[in-house]
């Protein structure tokens, strides 16, 4: 049976209940769940922990991607996304352990698919080695640990790409440039990584 998703109108008042291909196919406004696992080196280097989406997904296959994401099925609080996390990555994780970044409001057309998303956003911060992490392989292709600094010369178009440490793609270590993202109008993974550094010093008030 197809997953079914609370859809919203452009107020983002509840209008209802429709499948996910329906969803995407007519551009409802859908909830989804967003978790940026960042951490620390020994050494203090800071890093945000991303995923290489499987080449079987229906909208970017094999793009890299946010740590763990998935969509709030029909009925779901906020907090039952944090399934995603344990799902995808093998990290159990408490909600109330996130630090929520606010909403996010994104739209991307892939294909004849239109994504049409509200987006609830949180960091989680853990400094775990890639190894660590017991992904799931049918979600995941694998994972990417990129340094926030490295990754924002990058996405400001600083650099062309840099060099990651991997796991799951054939090589401990690959190159990745701005192209291998998932492209989005307001360059969301930049300003989440510059949020990522505001995080680690200190700041209190964050929001995507």
């Amino acid at each position: 049976m197809s997953e079914q998703f609370d859809i919203y109108d452009e107020s983002l008042v509840h209008i209802g209940v429709k499948s996910r291909e329906a969803v995407h196919r007519d551009g409802d406004w859908h909830q989804v769940f967003h978790c940026w696992v960042i951490g620390r080196e020994l050494d203090g280097g800071e890093f945000v922990i991303l995923q290489m989406r499987n080449d079987d997904k229906d909208m970017y296959p094999g793009k890299v991607d946010i740590s763990a994401a998935g969509h709030l099925e029909a009925g779901e609080s906020v907090a039952d996304g944090v399934r995603e996390i344990e799902e995808e990555l093998g990290l159990h994780v408490d909600f109330e352990d996130l630090v929520p970044l606010g909403r996010r409001l994104g739209i991307s057309q892939y294909r004849e698919n239109l994504d049409c998303q509200i987006c609830h956003v949180f960091f989680y911060e853990c400094s775990w080695s890639l190894a660590d992490y017991n992904y799931r392989e049918d979600e995941v292709k694998g994972l990417l640990k990129l340094p926030l600094n490295e990754g924002i010369r990058l996405l400001a178009g600083e650099v062309d790409s840099v060099m990651v440490e991997a796991v799951g793609l054939g090589t401990d270590r690959v190159a990745i440039g701005a192209d291998d993202f998932i492209p989005s109008v307001d360059h969301y993974a930049l300003k989440t990584l510059i949020l990522a550094k505001r995080y680690f010093v200190g700041e209190k008030h964050l929001y995507i």
